[in-house]
């Protein structure tokens, strides 16, 4: 194990679904008497599936995870990819021993920093000075040491006005640079990033992205990164695997990685159905094609940022019909919209029967690269929808150019850049 950093063992790791005791026969009594004398809701928690979460339980236990066997070389950066509920958090849990496997062993070298979830580690009565030594020792460090890197620490997180204020006043996005400032530069050998850096704004997430490369490439730090921005993964990592209920369903480089995520994950074309937030009675939707793929991650590589769409189906009624667009960032902020039926007016009759809905979209060139997420709608304008299907993800590689937001009508009739 000379160059490798962390070793996964035959690792599973079961819980048990269900209503569980609450730890004493007075707490028993009172579930039981709530619920079944007084007919109210439990007054203690469920713990339910976190695997596959679509699917009811056949049993009243389940495997989160499931023989992992897993290699990571010393400085590598892996990124770990998967739907919520496929693992990652728990197999990071394990190898931050936040819990233990049900059978398996994991085998480290060295300290490791974990970044689970905003305020992972913190005293939310200790200031920010007093929680960066308190962490600092935790992870085996003097107090001289910590001493030397704490305005690097301070400085890095942008909280210097705020470091001898208790913590539970810190805003969530404060503490969660906070935190990274403290596992990024305390020297451990082993980092452990969870989904948090999300709840940082743009400019934090940049630098925390160029810090993890710094501290793999030249420190020789190994991190693992956990993360559904798709664009921030490719650009971080080399190698990377995909978790799906609880196994390894890929191990590879992080580019294919990513691209067969997308394609079985996201953008299937059974996947577009699956996700119709609204359907009428009288329409039945059969495929959804986005640039000649019905299945298959969808890339924009130049500046045309071009999206061709053909929506399949069968009407039941005659009606009007116009189609509407969404763009979404990965905050589900919506970011532009294309609506030449409400704002131009432009629906078309459609009969009885078959229908074929086509639409060349032309993306504004200062949407930056990364993932984002397509809502689409057949409307009748001004009255109600047919159709709305949502969260259809795209990865738009394109070139970020320039910067701001600007009001486009010539590149596709409607289509409207909010600010």
């Amino acid at each position: 194990m000379s160059d490798i950093a962390i070793k996964f063992e035959n690792i599973s790791k079961q819980y048990r679904l269900g209503k569980i005791g609450t730890g004493t026969l007075s707490h028993d009594l009172k579930r039981w008497w709530t619920v079944n004398v007084r007919g109210k809701e439990d007054p203690y928690i469920k713990i339910g599936s976190v695997n596959d979460r679509s699917i009811r339980a056949e049993s009243e236990y389940v495997w989160a995870l499931k023989d992992i066997n897993l290699e990571v070389k010393q400085g590598e950066v892996l990124g770990i990819i998967g739907k919520n509920g496929a693992g990652k958090s728990t197999l990071l849990k394990l190898l931050s021993r936040v819990t233990t496997p049900t059978t398996g062993r994991i085998l480290s070298k060295g300290r490791i920093a974990s970044l689970l979830e905003v305020g992972t580690g913190f005293h939310p009565e200790m200031t920010g000075r007093e929680n960066i030594y308190m962490n600092g020792s935790i992870m085996g460090m003097t107090k001289a040491e910590i001493t030397r890197k704490f305005d690097e620490i301070v400085d890095f997180a942008g909280v210097a006005k705020y470091i001898d204020t208790p913590v539970k006043r810190f805003s969530s996005g404060m503490t969660v640079r906070l935190g990274f400032a403290i596992a990024a530069h305390l020297e451990p050998e082993i980092l452990v990033v969870d989904e948090v850096l999300a709840v940082g704004d743009a400019e934090f997430q940049q630098k925390a992205i160029g810090k993890m490369q710094d501290v793999s490439q030249s420190g020789g730090r190994t991190v693992l990164f956990v993360s559904h921005n798709m664009s921030s993964l490719k650009s971080l990592c080399k190698k990377g695997i995909i978790l799906k209920n609880g196994t390894i369903s890929y191990s590879g480089d992080i580019s294919s990685a990513v691209t067969l995520y997308l394609q079985n994950e996201t953008t299937n074309a059974l996947n577009y159905i699956n996700n119709i937030a609204y359907q009428a009675s009288y329409i039945r939707l059969k495929t959804i094609t986005i640039n000649n793929k019905q299945a298959g991650s969808v890339k924009f590589k130049d500046h045309k940022n071009i999206i061709e769409i053909e929506i399949d189906g069968e009407l039941f009624i005659e009606t009007k019909m116009a189609f509407e667009l969404r763009l979404l960032d990965k905050l589900n902020m919506p970011l532009a919209f294309y609506s030449p039926g409400h704002f131009y007016g432009k629906a078309k009759d459609f009969n009885v029967g078959d229908f074929h809905v086509e639409e060349k979209i032309f993306l504004p060139e200062e949407i930056n690269r990364g993932t984002y997420k397509l809502d689409l709608f057949l409307t009748l304008p001004g009255s109600t929808y047919h159709v709305s299907i949502k969260d259809i993800y795209i990865d738009i590689e394109g070139f970020p150019t320039k910067t701001g937001w600007v009001f486009d009508y010539e590149k596709g009739a409607g289509f409207i850049l909010i600010k």
